[in-house]
């Protein structure tokens, strides 16, 4: 009787570590996806998506940029 105690135990034990690690593994995916999408919603970010996919030219670009370096 003792030992299946013990056996049932240790099995809830690891049981409890096993989730414990699958929930910090999905908190700590979470999380990079979200700064991942700060990231992309960045206005520098847009800008430069946009230079590099030819929609604005170098001038329109340096305009821009400087437009968000300015604190207003």
């Amino acid at each position: 009787m003792t030992r299946i105690l013990m056996l049932l135990f240790v099995i809830a034990v690891v049981a409890v570590v096993v989730l414990g690690v699958i929930m910090l593994v999905r908190a700590s995916a979470t999380r990079a996806s979200e700064a991942r999408a700060a990231v992309a919603d960045n206005p520098r970010e847009i800008l430069k998506r946009r230079y590099a996919a030819g929609e604005i030219d170098e001038d329109e670009y340096l305009r821009r940029m400087s437009g968000l370096s300015q604190d207003w």
